[in-house]
Formats: structure tokens, sequence, C-alpha cells
């Protein structure tokens, strides 16, 4: 029997298990701190206590989870600035740092500039490098190892061939929801990963490149490069739906990360409730960014010149501010460009100022009290009011949407008449309370909001499935990193709305990021190369500018297309690929899906909703279509393609919806249908 110092896996084996016993010990010595002592008052226990619950949760080890992926040996050290690296160390590569009882590492974050060639160095770069070693896993048992001497070159083994643990990694079945990639970053991804926080980057990546899970490690990334600056300002992670953030919400913390809001548009822009929907006209009007100019023009036009003076009363002496000076002050402030509330506010003050020199013109000397208590009288509240009164967002926009000669008025040369009549409201409504408010008309309401406030910014926002956003919503998100910086994720061929992002320059224009970079990300890792290939066929007439993914799976996986006769024949072909290891969803035009739950019932197959999390019993989603963006299963049914393109407004928004359909696949596709396939299939 081979004993741990001359059996390589053994002896990792070894090391993985004392890292696991350190990290153990890590958590103990957080959870056995006593805080009784060193906090003044209350408020600084809880902060106290709720960093210390945090620390506690970050340092879990989780089950199933590799606490360590890869090891690098090292030629030399790391850098002579650097205190760990002495000639020949190794360090083992993962997903938070480990160290022993005397603070040696045993385990290297994979975002510290040590680890960095675990994911960049290659024969014609070892980046010093001599032997670069990946792991396998079963559940948490580490069960083998693959070593590339990169900086051999009499080696082979540190050819460019590919992984073979690498493509295991990437096609390992799925249960439950998104899994992180930090173990199978490629080096294309890597850059967009570490790229800095001062910049904006917008990533167009294709079905099945990585590209949500790129934005979320660069935001594990940031969060461990910049961690006190984002401290203080905050994350945010933008997703299309509720089903997709439940799908990604596990990817941030197994990476030691708890931190991070997750919300949607409408989340952000939530000030009423949405009861109603808007035709695609009135949404497509009314996400115009052409809006934010009209919704500018409604609100300055409650400000007017005064016509009477202002005369401030103060003991036995009367000040008289005329009319001109007062108009004088309030075209300054309309000059200046500041927000309306924040001018409102500002115009008490500039009277008060005006009639204190008028009082050291005739010997007084008031000081800021006196301002404060001038700004504060009743003549000059009584003529604020008049002249810049204050006005309510959403009271502001509903008067647009339902008065004709207000909306008229201020949208002239902006809107034709036709595109006013479109989203003017056809029926009175009484108040804010009671109007059965649009996701669009919440956004509208957002724009006037930061017209009057200004919205607060983050640190960094990460904008995932950006292509289906209108303008207005791109302006809505950019108000909430001005002082910050963004990662854009999105493919402009999977656009399914009828305001569809057409380029991302023009994208990143409206969220106010016009230096930010685009990227491009190529290879897919995910859909197989027949799933790829087929579904690529749509390209030229839903996005003919993109290049095509090409698929770097060495597996092709399993693609079929089928014509049934019926439901039973596709819940058959859900039967069959139950049978195999992972999820399979069943996706279908949204008004196919009660025939499909009423076929699943009859045949006894229990199902998920999109969001649920599968577990071993029950594997099986079904999707309707609208809802079927960003997520992915191992094996996927997809039902009737006309069907889905039938389900859109347009045949290029079917067909931008059909691609979609078609890439949710990791392992295996079946097409099932009855009626004949889109013609750009054939």
């Amino acid at each position: 029997m081979s004993t741990p110092a001359h059996d390589p896996l053994a002896r990792e084996r070894s090391h993985l298990a004392a890292s696991r016993a350190a990290l153990r010990a890590m958590r103990e010595d957080v959870e056995s701190l006593d805080i009784k002592d060193v906090t003044a008052n209350w408020v600084n226990a809880e902060v106290l206590a709720r960093q210390i619950d945090e620390r506690i949760k970050a340092l879990a080890d989780l089950s199933g989870t590799p606490l360590f992926f890869g090891r690098l040996d090292y030629l030399h050290a790391p850098g002579a600035e650097q205190a760990e690296g002495a000639e020949g160390e190794q360090f083992y590569i993962g997903r938070r740092h480990v160290h022993d009882a005397d603070g040696d590492p045993m385990v290297i974050d994979w975002r510290a500039p040590v680890s960095q060639p675990f994911y960049r160095a290659s024969k014609k770069d070892p980046m010093d490098i001599g032997l670069r070693r990946r792991f396998g896993y079963t559940g948490g048992d580490l069960t083998a190892y693959e070593d590339e001497h990169l900086s051999d070159p009499a080696d082979p083994s540190g050819a460019a061939a590919t992984s073979k643990l690498l493509q295991q990694e990437i096609e390992r079945p799925r249960v439950g929801p998104m899994r992180d990639i930090v173990a199978t970053i490629q080096p294309e991804q890597d850059e967009i990963v570490r790229s800095g926080l001062g910049g904006t980057v917008c990533v167009q990546g294709g079905p099945g490149t990585g590209k949500t899970a790129v934005g979320l490690h660069r935001v594990a990334y940031l969060l461990y490069a910049h961690r006190e600056r984002l401290a203080r300002t905050g994350t945010l992670v933008i997703g299309p739906n509720r089903s997709f953030l439940h799908y990604i919400e596990q990817v941030l913390p197994a990476l030691g990360e708890l931190a991070v809001r997750q919300a949607t548009v409408d989340d952000l822009v939530g000030q009423v409730e949405v009861r109603g929907t808007d035709d695609a006209a009135a949404a497509l009007v009314k996400g115009d960014a052409r809006m934010a100019e009209v919704l500018r023009r409604a609100l300055y036009s409650h400000v007017t010149m005064p016509t009477e003076p202002v005369v401030v009363v103060r003991g036995s002496r009367r000040w008289r501010v005329p009319a001109y000076e007062l108009e004088s002050l309030v075209r300054e402030l309309l000059d200046r460009d500041i927000r309306y509330g924040a001018a409102r506010e500002a115009l008490p003050q500039r009277v008060a100022h005006a009639v204190l020199v008028q009082m050291e013109r005739s010997g007084e000397a008031p000081d800021d009290r006196v301002q404060d208590a001038v700004a504060r009288n009743s003549a000059v509240k009584a003529a604020v009011k008049e002249v810049w009164p204050a006005v309510e967002p959403a009271k502001l926009v509903l008067r647009l949407l339902t008065d004709p000669d207000f909306l008229a008025a201020h949208a002239d040369g902006i809107l034709d008449e036709g595109e006013q009549k479109t989203i003017l409201w056809s029926k009175p409504v009484r108040s804010v309370k009671s109007a059965r408010w649009s996701a669009a008309d919440a956004v509208l309401i957002d724009e006037a909001t930061d017209l009057v406030q200004r919205t607060h910014s983050l640190g960094h926002v990460v904008l995932d499935e950006a292509q289906d956003l209108s303008p207005m919503q791109y302006r809505a998100v950019g108000r909430r990193c001005t002082t910050g910086s963004a990662t854009v994720l999105g493919d402009l061929a999977q656009g399914t709305t009828p305001w569809a992002t057409r380029s991302w320059d023009e994208a990143l224009a409206h969220l106010g990021k016009t230096d930010g970079v685009v990227e491009e990300l190529t290879a897919g890792f995910r859909v197989p190369t027949d799933v790829i290939t087929y579904a690529s066929r749509l390209l030229p007439h839903i996005a003919p500018g993109l290049t095509p993914v090409a698929s770097v799976r060495e597996n092709p996986g399993f693609f079929e297309v089928r014509a049934t006769d019926g439901t039973a024949d596709v819940v058959a072909a859900c039967e069959e690929l139950l049978r195999n290891e992972g999820s399979t969803g069943l996706i279908a035009a949204d008004a196919r899906i009660p025939a499909l739950t009423e076929a699943l019932t009859e045949a006894g197959i229990t199902y998920l909703s999109p969001g649920e999390e599968t577990t071993a019993d029950t594997r099986l989603t079904l999707v309707p279509a609208s809802l079927a963006k960003g997520l992915e299963y191992d094996y996927v049914v997809l039902d009737e393609p006309q069907a889905v393109v039938d389900g859109e407004p347009d045949e290029r928004t079917g067909l931008r919806r059909l691609y979609v359909t078609l890439t949710r696949a990791v392992s295996g596709l079946i097409v099932t249908h009855t009626a004949a396939l889109p013609e750009q299939l054939a």
C-alpha cells in the first residue's frame, strides 16, 4: 500500500484534509470572539456582531464544493515584494484564502495576483510556472489530477491539448442553481474578470460563452481588489427577472461574497405599484430616450417668472426685493442646470441673501442665523411656492399621460401626433394610487424623480441580459452608477423586445458610459457543437453582423429533430432524457404551456417552474419560452419551434426567441414538432 509520501494523489488528499481543518479552525476562531468589552455602545456592538456573522458565513466549507481546484509550482519567487513565494514553492488555488495556525497560506484565493498564471499561463508564455496541476473531484472528494509542464519544451504534457479534467468540469451535469466557473475560467474570460474598477466593460457573448458567469466573477474580483471602496459605495447585480436571479444567486456566496444586492430593473424603479400593461407601440414610445426631454420640459414648465416683489418685515423695518431681482435669481438657477428640487431649496437662501445685502448697506451686521430666519419668512416661502412650486414625479407623469394639451405642449417637436396619441390613456384617472401603471410608466416616474433629486450612485453595477432594455431603462440603470462603473452583459442576437438594443455603442451612450470598452466572447463552452451549429442558422436573419459562437466542446452532444403526433410524444422525449444524469428543461411557447402541463400531470411526471431549484427526485422544469433566457439545463426538449416564433409580435423577434430556446441545452437537445419547422432552420 502506497504511503502519502510516495503517492501524489494521497498527498493532495492529505493537503485537502489539512486545508479543510484549517478553514474550520479559522471559522471557530471567529465564532469564539468575545466583543463584550470592546464596544463603546450598543450600536457599535450591533455593527460588529453583524460583521462577525458575515465573516462566519463567508468561512463556510460548502459540502460538495472543492476547497481548491488547482496548484501552481513556481520556478522562482513570484515577486520580491511578496513575502510568500520562495523558489520552488507551491500554491494551491481555490475559492477563498485559507491559512494554518501560523498564518502561512494553505490555499490562495483565485483572485490574488499570484493565482493569475493558473488562468493565463501557456507554453508560449509560461509566466514562470514549472507545473500547473488541475484537480478532479467527485462530490467533495479529490479523485484525480492532471499536470501541465509549461516550462519544459521537451515535455509533451504541456502541449496545447484540451484538458480532460477541464472538459469534464464544463460538461458536468447540473442539478440546482447556477454554479461558479472559477475552476474553468479561460484566458479571454480572465482578462475581462480582472479588468479595473474604473472602467465600464460591455461583454457581447453568444449562448454558452459564459458571459453571465464572467460578470459575476468580475464582481467577486472587484470586491477582492477594492473591498474598502466598494464596501462604502455598494455593488448591484441586475437581471431580467426573478427566475433568473434565483438561478444565479448561489454563485457569489460560493465565492465567499455575501454583500452583493440583486434586483431587476422593475425593482429599481418600483415607486408605484405596476398593475397595467402597455401594447408594444405604447411601450416603444415610452421607452424611447426622447421621453427624457419631454419630462424635463414638463417639469420645468412649473417654474414661472415673478411679477411681484417680496417684502420681508423684520421688527419695524421692511425689506423689499423687486421682481426684476427675483427673476434674475430664478434665471441664474435655471442656467446652472441643477436638479429641480435642489434649485427650489436654494432659492429661499438666494432671496434671503439679497435681503442681507440691503441690511448691510443700511449699517446692520446680520449673521447666518438672520439669513436662515429670512429664508423661512412666510413672504419668502410664499414667493418661492408661487415661482418654483414643489412637483411630485408620479403626478407629473400622470398629467402627461392623461392631459392631451399638456403632453402636446411639452412633446412639441419631439413626438409626433401619432406617438402622442399612442401613449395617452383613454380613460381618466382620479389619483396616482388608483392609476394602473405599467412597467414603462414606472421608468418614466424614476426619470422624473431623478430630475427632482439625484439618485444614489453605487460603486459598481452588473447589468445582465442587457440587450432587452429600452433606452429609458438604460438611463435608469445608468443613474445607479453615475460615479461608479458597470459591467454590461448581453447578446444582440437574443434581443426579444420591440425596443431591443441595436448596438452596444448606442446602449453605452444611454447608460452614460460612452467610454466603455466592448469585448466579444465567441468561444462556446456550454452549448454542444451540433446544437449551436443548428441554432446559428438563424443568425443571418436576426443579427447578421455577429460572429457565430464556435463550440470548443470535444463532446458534440446529443441532438435530434423529431416530427411528432402530439403531446404524448413530447412527454416521451422528456422521459427519455430524464434517464440521463442531470437536469432537463421542457421549453415551449407560452400558449402551449397549459396543454403540456396537462400532459405531464396525466403521465405522472412531476415538474418545476423556472427559478425553482431542481432536486435529485424532480429534475424536469417546464419553461415558457418568454422565461428561458439566461437559464441552462443539461438536456432540453424544445416543443414546436414555429409556435415559439408565432408567439411574438413580429417574425424577427420570434426568430430571436427561438434562438434563445434552441441554446439552453448543455449536453443534449430534442426538437419536437407537429407543425412545419420555420423555413430559416431548413
